[in-house]
């Protein structure tokens, strides 16, 4: 079906008035900007409240995460075209393409046969990515969940409906990105073929994987695999996990199946963040990464706080290899912010008399009605941080407000190229704003005639 074409240039006056474009504040253009890197780290779900708790639990209230690091710090505005709070599919629009978009858009200007196209003049695609892909900046996309979770995918592909994964399967492969990491192999496959992790799904007959290596890519299923991977590979596809990385259910559903948070044989995130840029930075050329730690919002919309914990540290693991690329090349923006606040997690510390222990066991409701979860969900003990700066180990419990995202509390963080524009409130659109930014030398993308995308 045919659709029509959404063309920034010519709209931008009207899509203000209609409230549907950059906000007021955004990132000046400066076409003598130092060009470099970037690294887009997002951890879905996750706000300042997460990151507390996650701080508390894992280095002690006194102590620094990863994320604490980045000196760069801005108050998140995250809201939609028709909503106060942001979908991980209409925020991911917003991140790739820098306007606002209603909340179930996906690549697109919204969902179902509303939507429309967000291109140029000749029909190309807005997205950061697919922008630095025709001027041959290689692009890397890194998911923990299915590799057609929106958070990466929507920087390169476009549907009518997030669900539509088999045609955002194809995209992927399509759109020639270098990396392309994640779970979902049951979206690449055609029904009645066997995989590394289980039988494919694919209604179609198409076998992606296949028309993967027919277009040059390297296909890796396992840890092993992806950490033996020569810097020397063109384009690379991993798939390593039949759907997510991780079980997204809460800790009482996850026990009686005899289940991990996470898929143990499945590679970190830190793991998948750290090969790709040692492929995607081997060529001594700027590129784009975008990375997602997809658990910290499942988790939460499943009010899985141990869960949610995990992958808040798992998270800032990425963020370490990232800060570790980044003190060797400077010429690399880090940036990190999540879309929306995965079921309202926050902390709730216990008071303890000298001489007290914690409690044996949390009540399962807070006065207020909230529901409470402890270390090993409801009822459970509560969790105990590390030490803080006198020694103490201090319990909390975690109390939810919700089982679906909420706005509020997420914070953008950044260091190194242009991480100085990071502060006060930044409006979800400037998200991609700074990284055409720091690709191009200006806000609203190549200055110059594109070069043809790497096949």
């Amino acid at each position: 079906m045919p659709r029509s074409s959404f063309i920034l240039n010519v709209f931008a006056a009207c899509l203000v008035a209609l409230g549907c474009g950059r906000a007021n504040a955004s990132v000046s253009a400066d076409r003598s900007a130092l060009t470099g890197s970037v690294i887009f780290i997002h951890p879905d779900g996750a706000s300042a409240a997460t990151w507390a708790a996650a701080r508390a639990l894992y280095v002690g209230p006194d102590s620094n995460l990863n994320w604490d690091l980045l000196p760069a710090v801005g108050v998140y505005r995250g809201h939609m075209n028709d909503s106060l709070t942001a979908t991980s599919n209409g925020g991911a629009t917003t991140h790739a393409f820098g306007i606002k978009v209603a909340s179930d858009a996906f690549g697109l200007t919204a969902g179902g046969d509303r939507g429309e196209r967000i291109v140029d003049e000749q029909g190309r695609s807005l997205s950061v990515a697919m922008q630095a892909l025709r001027s041959g900046i290689p692009v890397g996309l890194v998911q923990t969940g299915v590799s057609t979770e929106p958070g990466t995918a929507c920087f390169v592909s476009e549907a009518d409906s997030r669900h539509d994964h088999f045609d955002i399967a194809a995209q992927l492969i399509d759109s020639g990105a270098t990396v392309l990491f994640g779970g979902g192999e049951k979206h690449f496959l055609p029904v009645g073929t066997k995989g590394v992790h289980g039988e494919g799904q694919r209604p179609d007959g198409r076998n992606l994987i296949a028309e993967a290596i027919d277009r040059g890519y390297t296909v890796v299923r396992t840890r092993d695999e992806l950490l033996s991977l020569p810097t020397s590979v063109d384009k690379v596809l991993g798939l390593f996990a039949w759907d997510a990385t991780f079980n997204d259910k809460p800790e009482e559903i996850l026990k009686e199946k005899g289940l991990t948070n996470f898929d143990p044989e499945a590679p970190t995130v830190a793991e998948m963040t750290d090969t790709a840029i040692r492929i995607l930075s081997a060529g001594g050329e700027r590129f784009l990464l975008v990375v997602e730690e997809e658990a910290t919002d499942n988790m939460g919309n499943n009010n899985n706080a141990s869960g949610t914990l995990e992958a808040a540290r798992r998270a800032d693991e990425a963020l370490g290899v990232a800060l570790r690329h980044l003190a060797d090349n400077p010429q690399t923006l880090l940036i990190t912010c999540a879309d929306s606040d995965g079921g309202g997690l926050r902390m709730n510390g216990i008071a303890l008399a000298p001489g007290e222990d914690a409690p044996r066991s949390l009540p399962a409701w807070d006065p207020n009605g909230a529901p409470v979860d402890g270390a090993n969900g409801t009822g459970s003990a509560p969790f105990i941080a590390a030490p803080d700066r006198n020694g103490r180990r201090l319990p909390f419990a975690v109390v939810w407000s919700s089982k679906t995202d909420v706005s509020g509390g997420v914070l953008v963080r950044a260091d190194g190229l242009n991480s100085q524009r990071v502060r006060g409130t930044v409006d979800n659109t400037m998200i991609a704003e700074l990284i055409r930014l720091t690709l191009f030398g200006s806000p609203d993308g190549p200055a110059e005639p594109l070069l043809s995308a790497r096949n």
